[in-house]
């Protein structure tokens, strides 16, 4: 049912257009190429990957972009430091880490066939705690960057409310913009990332959640969803993402069936309850 409401395709980020929903796309392996392609062909317009050969296959990214207008597209990708990577490194690692952040944009163009980024995040900062002067210094380049042309927004995934009040002012005293984005993997068991999520909504950043599923499963198979689900006649994977974006989450799916992209993409037809919303932000807290 739409209930006669506008679909929420988009949103505005820092002045640019972001579609509502994300097709994520690590551990697709050899599948990661028909697998973009699929969700391309399903309706989604926002692909996330990363220049990290251990969780995904960028390159196969871009092979399965197919023949849509660049415009048409959002694209987003990640430096990840060499800690995080296997041993198919996409830069020097004798370099210095400015010169494995260019090396790495330069990389992920090639691989996506693309002058520019729609988004540029740093995946995860260097250590659990506090910010580096490593990431001083990448969050510095990704801001030469982004002035250069080579990428419209910056971000930070795998983050704590500590370190992205730091990054915040980090980036003020480095000169680059602060992050348009947080990408975190979402636990209902806090809040839904509650503290992070609040920090983005005061400081005007995205929020973008991932694992809203595979991290939540108890959840998600409590009675409290499963009613939710039956009255509004949805699926569980849908009732999560539309409390996703009614809470302001911009969600991530990373579904291999293409049905379950054309289903998932059906959230933004329906619209949760003010009760609806406050029985799911508790449904973790109560497990």
């Amino acid at each position: 049912m739409n209930n006669g409401r506008s679909l929420e395709t988009s949103r505005i980020v820092d002045g640019v257009s972001v579609p509502a929903f994300f097709y994520g796309t690590a551990w697709k392996e050899e599948r990661t190429k028909a697998l973009t392609e699929a969700a391309l062909a399903n309706g989604f317009r926002a692909i996330d990957t990363a220049n990290q050969r251990r969780h995904y296959f960028e390159a196969a990214v871009g092979e399965g972009l197919g023949s849509l207008a660049r415009e048409a597209i959002f694209l987003q990708t990640k430096f990840t430091y060499a800690r995080g990577q296997d041993h198919r490194k996409p830069y020097d690692v004798d370099a210095d880490v400015a010169t494995q952040v260019v090396q790495s944009m330069d990389s992920s163009l090639a691989h996506l066939g693309t002058p520019y980024l729609d988004s540029f995040l740093l995946h995860g900062p260097s250590a659990g705690t506090g910010i580096s002067d490593d990431d001083r210094e990448v969050w510095r380049t990704m801001g030469e960057l982004q002035r250069a042309g080579k990428t419209r927004l910056l971000g930070v995934s795998n983050v704590s409310v500590e370190q992205l009040d730091l990054l915040i002012d980090v980036a003020g005293a480095v000169g680059a913009a602060k992050p348009s984005f947080v990408q975190n993997r979402c636990y209902a068991r806090t809040g839904w990332d509650r503290e992070v999520r609040a920090l983005c909504r005061a400081r005007g950043i995205a929020y973008q959640g991932f694992s809203l599923l595979t991290a939540n499963r108890t959840e998600i198979a409590s009675p409290e969803l499963g009613s939710i689900a039956r009255r509004t006649g949805r699926t569980l994977p849908q009732v999560v993402f539309r409390f996703a974006m009614q809470v302001g989450m911009i969600p991530l799916t990373g579904t291999s069936s293409p049905a379950h992209m054309r289903e998932d993409l059906g959230c933004v037809e329906f619209d949760l309850s003010p009760a609806d919303i406050a029985s799911i932000e508790r449904v973790g807290e109560s497990r």
